[in-house]
């Protein structure tokens, strides 16, 4: 066995000994987590007041744009680049993927929905919806390794997807309805979330639970 005493080190000699810098302490980085749910969390919900049918006049929906394009997008996207500086591979995808969205949702409601047929532009975007439903769904298979309120959130949300594909496809209001309700939950429990998480970055405890 090796001895418990370890015998001193050979000492250089002192004209060649050189002071070596002090490593420069690492900045921290913020949690984004907050930002980026709080911004998913506050577009979804005023885009779920119209597709629940709780705002009738649709002319009022163009104020869900800029929110798209700023917070929802850009605010969400910034959020999920601070993730992967963090090292944290699912919120990297799930920010930077639901901020190009929002961002895609602003530009095409604003630039490609008014140039398709009137009568066929609900297919384009029921098959847009279908394809973020795909995204969602393997997220929430990635989502089971987290907390009860994660797991929530992505299966909430690729069921409001489903539900306003469905809805778009069919053109059957009621399943658009379902979809925007479910859109309202999605928006409240990801609000949780955020709240819970920025609590305890501030508080330096938990303060609500995610199971």
């Amino acid at each position: 066995m090796p001895s418990s005493t370890l015998a001193p080190a050979p000492q250089a000699p002192a004209h060649h000994a050189e002071a070596s810098p002090a490593p420069a302490p690492q900045a921290s980085v913020a949690n984004p987590g907050p930002l980026g749910l709080a911004a998913f969390a506050l577009t979804t919900f005023v885009l779920s007041l119209f597709n629940s049918g709780l705002i009738a006049n649709a002319a009022l929906s163009a104020v869900v744009l800029p929110l798209a394009l700023f917070y929802g997008g850009i605010a969400q996207f910034a959020a999920g680049v601070m993730e992967f500086r963090r090292g944290n591979t699912f919120a990297t995808t799930a920010f930077v993927s639901y901020g190009a969205f929002w961002m895609a949702f602003a530009g095409y409601v604003k630039f490609v929905v008014p140039t398709l047929p009137a009568d066929q532009a609900h297919i384009a975007t029921g098959w847009f919806l279908v394809a973020w439903f795909v995204f969602t769904a393997y997220m929430s298979v990635a989502a089971m390794k987290l907390d009860l309120a994660h797991r929530l959130l992505f299966g909430v949300l690729a069921l409001t997807f489903l539900f306003l594909a469905l809805g778009d496809l069919s053109q059957v209001s009621a399943l658009g309805h379902v979809g925007g309700y479910l859109g309202l939950l999605c928006a409240g429990i990801a609000w949780y979330i955020s709240f819970a998480v920025v609590t305890e970055e501030t508080w330096g405890r938990k303060v609500l639970p995610l199971g």
